[in-house]
């Protein structure tokens, strides 16, 4: 295995480029922007109303970054105005599926973590 290969396979290694790909998937915006995408295509401002709370700058920085990982497909078409729709590729509709399963158990479980947060809190206050 070249030093290349290990590298792409090392994701504790601050160099790996993977730690990247993690990032843009896994923060708040990444995620719920694939979980989003795996209902169809979307026109950006339609996106940004379902993922509620995004700002605009934001939620393009995050197109931007899952378009440029392979994750999301930006499709501009020649009218006027412009019209330019999102969807997942097949790589982010694989990884889609696992982020949302993690999205889904997450919430199945929240009663759990609000009565953690409540004991935390009342252990610190």
């Amino acid at each position: 295995m070249d030093a290349h290969q290990q590298l792409l396979a090392d994701v504790f290694d601050r160099a790996c480029p993977s730690r990247d790909a993690l990032e843009h998937v896994t923060g708040r915006w990444g995620i719920l922007a694939m979980v989003a995408l795996t209902e169809g295509t979307f026109r950006f401002n339609a996106l940004r109303r379902k993922v509620d709370g995004i700002s605009e700058k934001m939620l393009s920085q995050t197109l931007q970054a899952l378009e440029r990982d392979g994750f999301v497909r930006r499709e501009a078409q020649p009218v006027i105005p412009p019209k330019v729709e999102y969807s997942l590729t097949p790589l982010g509709a694989e990884t889609a599926e696992k982020v949302f399963a993690l999205v889904q158990f997450v919430e199945d479980r929240l009663p759990e973590v609000l009565d953690a947060r409540k004991a935390y809190d009342a252990a610190k206050g």
